[in-house]
């Protein structure tokens, strides 16, 4: 048991009454087994006076119990500080001790008056006092031990809380670190797209320049968002998809298959874009020069399976594989998202091509995420 909180909140409430009942649950034990013991030397009628009596020891320990509580707060026993810390416990303890004989005597002694017109009889309270306190030496190193293990558990628990939210806020700064360099990355690329048909194709410019504002609304309405629903990045993929038509023509074929239950998936902002842009960029048939991309998702039980497959060169015999600073930033912030929770495999394709395969946990986004992470009209 401990002390209340300050403020009496609800977590401070709920354990004052788990104390209490534990209190009380000893109580009626004790009063069990001298109950029985009385009945099994014929004296049953007395079960009134065992009750009484064992249910006011428990609760004047329960009165007593935040002050050791308190005691073990302020004077902890530690290596080091155990020696000037063990007076104090022996001077409490002898005074709980007398408290605890007191407050019992003066409870009884009212119900005595109340139900019965006379005072209790608790003997020679010289005597009283030191037979009581053989038992209150026990119990009282018994809270004290208690106490300090539950202390103890609850400081480790608050190390490990504060651990967790430490590593979290240093992924969290992670991901955002790679995603300020993935940005800039995909726009200078866009960029140096455009500018290479600009002046052999005005009209192919114009409409990547549109469809490069357009895809930029949609990127930065995120609002920074670690996470948005597959369908509104495969959206931001199309827009992508759209810029790059309008610079390679005919030699583009993009196809894109995703399950409906895949759809509600959650996946980081621009996870596609990076790939698609790699397969592109790297996965020129070496034969035709013709640019095949296939785009693919589905749910597999518990996880959410994305690929991207191009028809290149794929990966070489020593085992080297092109890819470009969007791959390798989109590696890392996998890491940092989901650590272990994730793979991403790159592997030869069957019929030739590079096959990207990332696998993440599944999970469902909500009506209001899927609003949120999409544009305003």
């Amino acid at each position: 048991m401990a002390a209340q909180p300050p403020g009496g909140t609800r977590s401070g409430r709920r354990l004052a009454w788990i104390v209490f009942g534990l209190f009380t649950a000893d109580g009626f034990l004790h009063f069990g087994y001298r109950h029985l013991d009385a009945v099994a030397r014929g004296h049953g009628q007395y079960a009134g006076t065992i009750f009484v009596e064992e249910l006011t020891g428990s609760w004047a320990g329960a009165l007593l119990f935040p002050a050791i509580v308190y005691l073990v707060k302020r004077w902890p026993l530690r290596r080091g500080t155990w020696a000037k810390a063990l007076p104090v416990y022996l001077a409490a303890m002898v005074a709980v001790s007398f408290l605890h004989t007191t407050i019992m005597w003066g409870i009884r002694e009212v119900v005595w008056q109340v139900a019965y017109g006379r005072s209790y009889d608790y003997g020679d309270m010289s005597v009283r006092y030191f037979m009581e306190g053989a038992n209150d030496v026990v119990w009282f190193w018994l809270f004290v031990g208690v106490i300090m293990g539950f202390l103890a558990y609850r400081g480790a628990r608050a190390r490990e809380v504060r651990q967790a939210q430490l590593e979290a806020d240093l992924a969290r700064a992670e991901v955002e670190s790679l995603e300020r360099r993935l940005h800039p990355h995909f726009l200078f690329n866009a960029l140096n797209t455009i500018s290479t048909v600009m002046y052999e194709d005005p009209a192919a410019a114009d409409r990547m320049i549109a469809g490069l504002s357009e895809l930029l609304r949609r990127a930065l309405a995120t609002g920074g968002a670690q996470e948005v629903p597959l369908r509104d990045e495969l959206s931001l993929l199309e827009r992508y998809l759209d810029i790059m038509r309008a610079r390679f023509s005919d030699r583009l074929s993009v196809s894109v298959e995703v399950d409906d239950d895949a759809k509600q998936g959650l996946v980081p902002p621009l996870l596609l874009q990076p790939l698609v842009e790699n397969a592109i960029r790297h996965g020129a048939d070496p034969r035709t020069h013709a640019i095949d991309v296939e785009v693919s998702a589905e749910r597999r039980g518990p996880q959410l399976v994305l690929r991207v497959r191009d028809r290149g060169a794929g990966i070489a015999g020593d085992g080297q594989v092109q890819h470009g600073v969007g791959l390798s930033t989109t590696a890392r912030r996998l890491a940092a998202l989901y650590g272990d929770g994730h793979r991403l495999t790159l592997e030869n394709a069957d019929g030739g091509g590079l096959s990207v395969t990332i696998e993440l946990p599944h999970r469902s986004a909500k009506p209001a995420e899927a609003h949120d992470a999409r544009a305003p009209g």
